[in-house]
């Protein structure tokens, strides 16, 4: 250990007690995060952040003996863009877990940044409300680690993403300063608009240490689901486009090609799907459910699908469970690369092409499921050995991502930029606005101690 590492250690120890912890399985916890990367070397601690005070005090000395900050939630990122190494701090806020209020006349609750996503909507439903936002890691994933990289989900296409879903934050800046930023109302234009900046800013602009977040009251009405088989998933792609071309919108729209559907029907010990087939299931709710969900059983079968349609609500967490469970389907198969694109919904089709030459070109299969009804896919890398990426994957990876921007797309479209996209952010960017999104970070982290070596690296 260097002497300033010593004199960091030394101070936190003095302002923070026994929430910091320097053992070494803890330590090597903080290094790794669901994407299988693991950054090089142990931080020098995990601060376990219990209040405002605790992340306050632990940026004050961060900033003053320029050492680098990672914030960590419950680790459950998928881009390595919480992942400390050598010579950082790992500040976990998974302890700041509280509901500070509830408004249901305002549809609004105010929380701290660890509780997770799926605690929170247990907690809102005895008042009628939910937070819409639901990644398909939502009973394992916190608020704060949703916000920080602007996560999406199965109903995103219907109830809007994070960004749709935050009215306001409280964030310590890499100096200790604490700023509450947005509103408590519906409307608000004052000044810029810096909740936003911060949403999906991957704690490179400050800690997210509170947030209040825009609520929505529990659906009334029926919830009707929809199966469709089809022959391939590029039918499957024309399937989902036709329903969005044709005006309706419903609450979930899920696509799994064979491979994927094949694995999970393998991890469940279902019966096996038809080789080639994908699935789409479909759910439409509220007070138009049904109409809505005859409506999209007719568009799919003149597409070419079987369809199945269900009012059972039993019946219908059923089939999402096939989807739901994916990335245990993947884990089971190896190590796992779980990337995330998104092209324009009309582009699927085209996308799902793509894929399929990537696969011819490298000799690999590509299990890949799709949030249908944004556009949003998962294409998953499967290899041997718990090691770096092999180079043949990133080589596959390198042509993925070029075709979805090719075809007017992004390279992320909830898990984050992290460590392992960040080589091909200037690409989207293009290189001024690239330039000026890291000066951006610079005014509010001039010392560039919060999150070093992730996305603008």
């Amino acid at each position: 250990m260097t002497p300033d590492a010593g004199a960091v250690l030394d101070a936190l120890r003095v302002a923070l007690g026994d929430r910091v912890d320097v053992s070494d399985p803890v330590r090597e916890a903080a290094r790794a995060d669901k994407s299988g990367h693991a950054a090089a070397g142990l931080p020098l601690a995990v601060v376990h952040a219990r209040s405002v005070a605790d992340v306050q005090a632990t940026l004050r000395i961060a900033n003053e003996t320029s050492t680098p900050v990672v914030t960590q939630g419950a680790r459950t990122g998928l881009a390595g863009g919480a992942n400390a190494g050598a010579g950082e701090i790992a500040l976990s806020v998974r302890e700041m877990d509280r509901i500070v209020e509830v408004r249901p006349d305002d549809l609004i609750a105010v929380v701290e940044p660890g509780i997770l996503n799926a605690d929170l909507n247990a907690a809102l439903a005895p008042h009628g409300l939910w937070w819409a936002p639901d990644p398909a890691s939502r009973a394992i994933s916190t608020v704060g680690g949703n916000i920080a990289t602007g996560a999406g989900g199965l109903l995103c296409a219907k109830y809007g993403v994070v960004r749709d879903a935050v009215l306001g934050l409280d964030v310590v800046l890499a100096d200790g300063r604490l700023l509450s930023l947005g509103h408590r109302t519906v409307k608000g234009v004052t000044g810029l608009d810096l909740t936003s900046l911060f949403i999906g800013s991957e704690g490179t602009l400050g800690v997210i240490v509170g947030a209040t977040l825009k609520l929505r009251r529990l659906t009334a009405g029926e919830v009707c689901t929809i199966a469709a088989t089809f022959p391939t998933v590029r039918a499957a792609a024309g399937g989902s486009a036709a329903v969005t071309a044709a005006g309706l919108q419903p609450a979930i729209m899920e696509l799994m090609d064979a491979a994927s559907l094949a694995a999970v029907h393998a991890l469940l010990h279902l019966p096996d799907p038809t080789p080639g087939a994908a699935q789409l299931t479909i759910q439409t709710d509220g007070a138009a459910a049904r109409a809505e969900a005859d409506q999209i059983a007719a568009i799919l079968t003149a597409a070419g699908g079987t369809v199945a349609l269900s009012h059972d609500p039993v019946e219908g967490e059923r089939l999402l469970a096939i989807r739901r469970s994916m990335h245990p389907a993947m884990e089971s198969l190896g190590t796992t690369l779980i990337e995330d694109v998104s092209v324009p919904r009309s582009a699927l089709p085209a996308m799902f092409d793509e894929i399929a030459r990537i696969e011819r070109d490298y000799a690999m299969t590509i299990p890949t499921v799709a949030h249908a009804g944004d556009g949003n896919l998962h294409p998953n890398f499967v290899y041997e050995g718990s090691g770096e990426v092999p180079p043949e994957v990133w080589a596959a990876a390198d042509e993925l991502f070029r075709a979805a921007l090719r075809l007017g797309g992004t390279l992320t479209g909830e898990h984050g930029v992290g460590v392992l996209k960040r080589r091909w952010l200037a690409d989207e960017l293009g290189d001024d606005q690239w330039r000026l999104q890291r000066e951006i970070a610079r005014v509010f982290d001039p010392k560039g101690i919060l999150n070093p070596g992730k996305v603008f690296a």
